[in-house]
Formats: C-alpha cells, structure tokens, sequence
C-alpha cells in the first residue's frame, strides 16, 4: 500500500460516512438537506448542513450591516433545522452538525467538504438566475470531481 498525502482519505468503502449538505435559505437547498437527511439516515452517516456567509468587498455594503444579515441567516437556518429534527425525532434518528463558512458559495462549499473530509456533497439547484446559490455552483462541485454530487431539484 502506499502512503497518500495527508489530505486524502478513503472514499466510497462502504457508502459515505460524512455527507455535506449546502444550504442558503432557498426552498431546494432545504430539500437538499432533507434529502442528505435520509441519506445520512440510511447509511448511519453524520451529516454536516453548511451555509457559506457571503463576504462582501469593502464599501459594497454601503454602510449596511450585512453581517449582521447573514449571521442572521445563518441563525434562522438552523432554527428550521432544529425545528425539523425535533419534529421528525423518534421517527429516525440523525446525527447532524451545523457550519458556517465565508466566501462565494462554491469556494466555501469546496472548503467545507475539504475540511469536514466529505464522502459526498448535496445541494439544491438554482431555483432562479441571480439565487444565493446560483447553479454553476452545482455544476461546478460536480466538475471539481472531488465528491459524489447530488443536486435536489
């Protein structure tokens, strides 16, 4: 056998271990969630739900609290989470994390399956020209070849 970069690891064994789920408020990315859900469910995978916060250049905000905004985003998302794992609770059992990273969705998305060492990554498809998470995101991860790629209407 030999040794690998310290990076990598061993996918694809025995079905995924860790799934990655991008979500950014949109109704496909909370689909993609509930679908990285059962997932996770089937394969007794954790999965990790991450919002990457946009980071605006200087003076692009004009003096509005953006970060405030997306802390709030961020905030609102995994009270719906929350309030979703609470409702479905005895139903099935899923181990979840929540993380938030900054940057362009796909950069933070490519960061997040990096460091969380994703086996797969699951996100929702633009729902229209302009969304948070706009669809060469998808397009994107997919060509990264990295992970195996799920896109949720």
């Amino acid at each position: 056998m030999t040794e690998q970069h310290s990076h990598q690891f061993e996918r694809g064994t025995d079905g995924p271990k860790v799934i990655v789920a991008g979500v950014d408020g949109s109704d496909s990315s909370l689909r993609a969630a509930a679908y990285a859900a059962g997932l996770a469910r089937r394969q007794h995978a954790l999965l990790a739900v991450v919002y990457v916060q946009p980071v605006l250049a200087a003076g692009a905000a004009l003096g509005a609290p953006v970060a405030g905004t997306t802390d709030e985003i961020a905030e609102d998302l995994v009270a719906q989470i929350r309030d979703a794992a609470e409702r479905l609770k005895g139903i099935f059992e899923v181990r979840w994390e929540f993380h938030t990273f900054r940057g362009d969705p796909y950069s933070g998305l490519v960061k997040a399956a990096d460091e969380l060492k994703a086996d797969a990554v699951v996100v929702g498809a633009s729902e229209q020209a302009g969304h948070r998470i706009v669809g060469s995101v998808a397009v994107r991860l997919v060509k990264a070849g990295r992970w195996p790629v799920t896109v949720v209407p």
